[in-house]
């Protein structure tokens, strides 16, 4: 028998698929109808849609603040929402967060925002920050229950007052699949020691002090190497040029890998991930390291500070600070083997305990239990 319908309202296909394809396909096996509404992605609605979930296109930018294209926003949302007639939406990410959850509200079905990150808007104070401050405010009234991945996050929007105590909850990260991602591959037998940065290339992830670190490390020791991975090209104000990322391969310093949609191979062959990120919600290439068994380094800030038991699983540094990153790059390097080995293996039991997606689903069923009765 069929259960509720559930709508989902997010920026991108590639996110649903990518970072809530076991919850989809859960929800579809335990009988719910599920439905997104997200930018058009041919590739990606077409994986989501042999998944079981009917998609539905809608114009959405990636930035921008114009409010007559933000109020056609909330319109074509609303009209959506109506003819899809859900019984619960979830919305993620700042846009959705906003217009899905007006909408949403209008049309009287009960929702749950996600903030997956805090980003670019809450990182800069400017004229953007200010008026998405005012937008979240008044947007947050409407769902039953908004989520954050970390308590810094939680901690920064109840400062601001943009959320009431009672609503905000925290969810830990997107969670991570620990079949697929397992301890398959140990480091290569040559003897290099691999940083491997995993991120958007955006100079708001730490990429700068990531390619500066490095440069400081190859002075001193023979035996390493640098590689990026991610997409470039994006229409975040603090992407990096393309231009910029084949100057530093050109001159040795870090490697590019380009953009992937399996990073699996990537990480077998690495011995340390790294993420020096200003802010995150939880970084995903994070989770995805340590739970196949290999030590992270990253930023002692919101986010990326929850996946790493400094010492234990890895090695935190200060944000913005390359001394700091060289200093924690260092002690990866004079680790021998087997206690690199041990503290991925420590990561693997910390992702098991914290951050299974099996846990993130069960919180998800909870929810709507609860608000349904389902």
């Amino acid at each position: 028998m069929t259960k509720s319908k559930i709508l989902f309202i997010a920026n991108t296909a590639w996110s649903m698929y990518n970072f809530r394809k076991n919850l989809l396909q859960r929800l579809i096996k335990d009988g719910y109808k599920v439905e997104i509404i997200c930018p058009f992605e041919e590739n990606f609605m077409g994986k989501l849609t042999k998944l079981g979930c009917v998609c539905h296109q809608i114009t959405m930018s990636a930035k921008g603040v114009n409010p007559f294209k933000n109020l056609k926003l909330v319109y074509d949302l609303y009209r959506l929402i109506k003819h899809i007639a859900p019984d619960f939406i979830f919305c993620y990410t700042i846009k959705p967060n906003i217009f899905g959850s007006i909408a949403a509200g209008i049309a009287k079905i009960p929702s749950i925002a996600i903030t997956t990150g805090l980003g670019y808007t809450f990182s800069h104070k400017n004229l953007v920050s200010r008026i998405s401050g005012f937008l979240y405010k008044f947007a947050l009234i409407f769902p039953r229950e908004v989520w954050f991945l970390n308590n810094d996050d939680l901690q920064t929007f109840r400062a601001l007052n943009l959320v009431s105590a009672e609503k905000a909850k925290i969810l830990r990260g997107e969670g991570i699949d620990l079949q697929r991602f397992n301890i398959s591959s140990l480091e290569q037998p040559d003897n290099v020691i691999r940083f491997l940065a995993i991120a958007r290339m955006l100079w708001d992830k730490g990429i700068n002090e990531f390619i500066l670190a490095a440069q400081e490390i190859k002075k001193k020791f023979d035996n390493v190497e640098f590689q990026l991975l991610g997409f470039v090209g994006t229409s975040n104000p603090q992407a990096i040029p393309m231009e910029q990322i084949k100057s530093w391969a050109e001159q040795g310093i870090a490697h590019y890998l380009g953009a992937t949609g399996n990073v699996i191979p990537f990480i077998q062959k690495a011995s340390c991930i790294v993420l020096p990120s200003y802010r995150e919600g939880i970084p995903i290439s994070l989770l995805e390291g340590a739970a196949m068994g290999k030590p992270i380094i990253t930023s002692n800030t919101a986010g990326c500070k929850d996946t790493v038991t400094d010492g234990i699983t890895g090695y935190l540094c200060e944000p913005r600070d390359v001394d700091s990153l060289v200093s924690a790059m260092k002690k990866i390097i004079l680790l021998d083997k087997s206690e690199r080995l041990k503290m991925g293996l420590m990561g693997r039991k910390k992702m098991e305990k914290e951050y299974d997606v099996q846990i993130v689903i069960e919180h998800y069923l909870t929810t709507l239990e609860r608000n349904l009765g389902s």
